[in-house]
């Protein structure tokens, strides 16, 4: 039972405005993702894979997505990705004038995770490049924190890989949440989509690191540019920097569309939207629909 005193701090302490919730939500979630994602990668790196290999950073990042959607799914769904906000927005299940808010949160908790790596592993990043923080080279850096395309990567190429990897993330969070078809078992849903975001880093990772989200890009990214590394993070890469922010929205609109053109729009309606079409005419009642 709560003390007077305890319920008198908590109504001084707790934030009753909505937007500012569900913008804390989102970027606390944000923040819990990219910590464990980017850990992984630092540690992979500047341990020179003793402490992990690329196995352990797809892990890591599904297994951060998953505690991110604990964190905040109940109050602001948990999208940790401008991306998946955006598709959102489009199937109507967000509103427009909340997509800015949302963005931003991601992109800085997104940031703030890249500066709490980059304290927790201050050290070990001088120890392993003498302090020259780099962006190309043997002893880069920079690609603990945001992605960069391998050498043999084009532009177009690239473009392709992060439309391809997000329309396919997209499409499947649509099916794992869609009650007509063949959903996630409630209370497993947190699991499933932190094993998909795994499996598209096991196959879709290795032309550019799989960013599928341009929070998760573009916070790190333009932290690197403060913390040492220079302009150079948007120049590299032939300004590879617009690719992973411009391309997951693009896929992530497309993995949307090809879902509901090929399975969403062709469910059979519901018991409840049937009973209401099969009354006679001249009732009060309306037919709802739970396609979106």
């Amino acid at each position: 039972m709560k003390t007077p005193v305890a319920m008198k701090i908590r109504s001084m302490i707790s934030i009753r405005n909505k937007w500012a919730r569900e913008a804390f939500a989102e970027l606390l979630s944000t923040f819990i993702m990219m910590l464990f994602g980017l850990g992984s990668v630092a540690q992979v790196v500047l341990g020179k894979k003793e402490f992990g290999q690329y196995l352990s950073i797809n892990l890591s990042f599904g297994f951060g997505v998953t505690m991110g959607i604990h964190v905040a799914g109940g109050v602001s769904g948990a999208h940790m990705n401008c991306a998946v906000s955006l598709t959102n927005c489009i199937l109507g299940r967000l509103p427009w004038k909340k997509l800015p808010m949302y963005m931003l949160a991601q992109i800085f908790g997104a940031f703030l995770a890249a500066a709490v790596v980059f304290c927790l592993y201050y050290e070990a990043l001088h120890t392993y490049c003498e302090g020259n923080f780099t962006v190309t080279g043997p002893l880069e850096t920079a690609s603990i924190f945001a992605t960069y395309p391998q050498p043999y990567l084009s532009i177009g190429g690239g473009f392709l890989d992060q439309v391809v990897g997000t329309g396919a993330l997209l499409l499947c969070i649509l099916a794992i949440n869609d009650k007509k078809n063949s959903p996630a078992l409630n209370g497993t849903q947190a699991v499933v989509v932190g094993l998909l975001v795994t499996v598209i880093g096991m196959s879709m990772g290795m032309n550019s690191g799989y960013a599928i989200n341009p929070a998760r890009d573009l916070g790190p990214r333009i932290f690197t540019a403060i913390a040492g590394w220079g302009i150079e993070v948007f120049r590299a890469g032939n300004y590879w920097c617009w690719v992973p922010i411009v391309a997951p929205l693009v896929g992530s609109l497309t993995g949307a569309l090809l879902y509901q053109l090929l399975v969403g729009l062709h469910h059979p309606p519901s018991e409840e939207v049937t009973k209401v079409y099969e009354m006679e005419a001249g009732t009060s009642e309306t037919a709802t629909c739970e396609y979106m």
